[in-house]
């Protein structure tokens, strides 16, 4: 049984790669009624990753829904997609990690995201703790920070 209250932090490396141990977490959790339904296929850091392993949302789904520990889905994520070199393992958990906002557009959502987590805890914006990247603002929304 799903006990914990967030999907693990983006930071987590499964298989020496940043978000996935999130990713599953999130599937498990959606799929115990922990979280409401999200976007996976089109957007954020999910999206991204499916695009890097050139896995389909659906089919990563399902293999989380059959179940087994986060060892033998990492061996079917393997299995199932290019192999991954150092290097490209380095710079996902770079742009992944240390990503923030890089245009104007960007920037303004990184705001409201701030915002929001600042209104969730009852306190102004500058009262949190720095924020610079896209994890920073998973961080602080779930707490870790």
């Amino acid at each position: 049984m799903i006990t914990q209250k967030y999907p693990r932090s983006p930071k987590v490396l499964l298989g020496g790669m940043a978000h996935l141990a999130r990713f599953i977490d999130k599937i498990r959790m959606r799929h115990a009624g922990l979280i409401p339904d999200y976007n996976y296929i089109t957007t954020g850091f999910d999206k991204y990753l499916l695009d890097f392993l050139q896995l389909k949302g659906e089919d990563f789904e399902q293999r989380v829904r059959q179940g087994g520990t986060d060892e033998e889905i990492l061996a079917w994520v393997k299995a199932q997609t290019r192999p991954l070199s150092d290097q490209d393992l380095r710079e996902w958990n770079d742009r992944i990690v240390n990503g923030g906002p890089k245009d104007d557009g960007a920037r303004r959502r990184f705001q409201v995201r701030l915002a929001d987590v600042a209104a969730k805890r009852g306190v102004p914006v500058e009262k949190l703790p720095p924020a610079s990247t896209w994890v920073d603002i998973i961080e602080l929304d779930e707490e870790r920070l």
